[in-house]
């Protein structure tokens, strides 16, 4: 079984305003609707799970049926979890509870406020799960990356050439994610920024998908701007 999950739990405090980020428009259509739209149409997917905060997921059914009628039978609408990495155990805690979780469950999560993901990213990533239990999706760092330990003084210039930005989705053999991260220290925990993270300290391997610089994150008002640029230049 495939299955996608929108993780759309977040508030999105960086950009402002009386509502999550997720549900502001872009020509009178939320952008969550948009990330939905990408994944509903796409055949592999079994089931699309959207995952929100619980205020928001009677608002979120209602945003499916006025949009996309046609996917009530192929996205259903939860609760998301504290964190992003609670919100991906109670994707997989759904499906576990439909009683379709086992060793080849696959599932590809992303972030709802990255509407431009191409159909090519996410059958690559569904394609690179038949051989590795995870992967990230990214593309090359184009600027050098400073690291500084202090905050003040550079600690260290990786070498540019190694260097990729993270985006999403970010894909995993459900099973297997729940295994290890049930097996995280509450220190291990602390440092989580992602779910792929949770391979990498359990010395898992985590393949590369070639990622887009459209497949940008929507987190600032700059952002929704070029966003909205964009898609007017589709339209148009």
């Amino acid at each position: 079984m495939i299955y996608g999950a929108i993780l759309a739990g977040g508030v999105g405090a960086r950009m402002g305003g009386d509502k999550p980020k997720q549900y502001l428009s872009i020509k009178d259509k939320p952008i969550i609707v948009y990330t939905i739209e990408k994944f509903f149409v796409e055949k592999e997917f079994d089931e699309v799970i959207v995952l929100c905060p619980s205020m928001w997921v009677e608002k979120t059914k209602d945003l499916i049926e006025k949009f996309i009628p046609d996917a009530i039978e192929k996205v259903v609408v939860i609760e998301g979890g504290e964190k992003r990495n609670d919100t991906i155990m109670n994707a997989i805690q759904y499906i576990e509870q439909q009683g379709k979780l086992d060793d080849n469950t696959v599932l590809v999560t992303h972030d709802s406020v990255r509407p431009f993901v191409s159909h090519r990213i996410i059958k690559d990533n569904i394609e690179a799960l038949k051989q590795y239990d995870a992967c990230d999706t990214v593309i090359s760092a184009t600027d050098t990356i400073v690291v500084s330990e202090d905050g003040t003084i550079i600690s260290e210039i990786p070498e540019r050439k190694k260097m990729y930005q993270g985006q999403t989705p970010q894909s995993f053999k459900a099973k297997k994610f729940k295994e290890l991260y049930m097996s995280l220290t509450e220190e291990e925990k602390d440092i989580l920024t992602d779910g792929a993270k949770i391979f990498v300290i359990k010395g898992e391997k985590v393949a590369l998908v070639n990622g887009d610089t459209l497949n940008m994150k929507i987190t600032y008002p700059y952002d929704l701007r070029v966003a909205r640029s964009l898609v007017e230049e589709e339209d148009a």
